[in-house]
């Protein structure tokens, strides 16, 4: 459990303009780089592991879809594919806290209070339910957007930006989150479409550069989410759990 308690912090908020949330969470990735990479190793690790478990080889398949020249492949015939998007489904949602957890440590950078590795994992402890549950929910609604052609995810996935400061910083229910997300970004829209997209490529940047790459950007838009929080909700509480 946890306490939360107001008080004066130091700490910087960006404007209210796509330059300016980028621009400061660029400065924001910078102070939890490290524990960034930390959670997408773990990430990358345990899907290798479901990877090993299904027997499905996503690699070895789009290297025979490329030299094939075939790329209207019926994934669902793929050995071991049906498993593969199960467990991983079921991985991102209890990796879901991990990234709340980024979210934490780059608020605690920002306010200028010492970074604990135990940092990572509040997720697990604060909340942790809502989270699990949002998770689910924006991830339903991010396919429902993809099936209907790639296109229509760039443009819902705006109203989600809040979702996950909104659950750690307000302890608010999944359902709440979403509902104040989606009221803050339909009256400033054009901001968040922007911030979205520009994440979104910064953060994917890693596997235009090389794919090992990503676990050094993807990450990134997590910090876009707390900079975006801070430019219009303010400088998030501090929260103290009790040890």
């Amino acid at each position: 459990m946890s306490e939360f308690s107001e008080f004066e912090q130091q700490g910087s908020v960006p404007e209210r303009n796509t330059g300016s949330i980028i621009s400061h969470a660029f400065e924001m990735y910078k102070g939890v780089f490290l524990y960034a990479i930390i959670a997408m190793i773990v990430y990358l690790l345990l899907g290798f592991v479901i990877q090993t478990i299904t027997g499905f080889n996503s690699a070895s398949m789009m290297e025979e879809m490329r030299e094939s020249g075939n790329y209207d492949f019926n994934y669902w015939n793929a050995p071991g594919f049906p498993l593969y998007l199960t467990l991983s489904g079921l991985l991102g949602l209890l990796l879901a806290p991990l990234y709340v957890g980024l979210i934490y440590m780059i608020n605690k950078y920002n306010t200028k209070n010492p970074i604990e590795f135990s940092d990572l994992f509040i997720g697990y402890r604060q909340n942790f339910v809502n989270i699990l549950i949002y998770a689910l929910l924006s991830g339903i609604i991010s396919t429902v957007a993809l099936s209907l052609c790639v296109i229509p995810i760039v443009f819902v996935y705006p109203f989600l930006m809040l979702g996950y400061p909104i659950l750690l910083f307000e302890n608010a229910s999944a359902t709440d989150a979403i509902g104040k997300s989606f009221s803050i970004v339909k009256e400033n829209y054009g901001t968040f479409l922007g911030i979205t997209i520009l994440g979104f490529l910064i953060s994917m940047a890693g596997v235009v550069l090389c794919f090992i790459g990503v676990i050094l950007t993807a990450p990134f838009i997590m910090a876009v989410m707390y900079s975006a929080y801070c430019a219009y909700l303010g400088k998030p509480r501090q929260i103290m759990l009790n040890k």
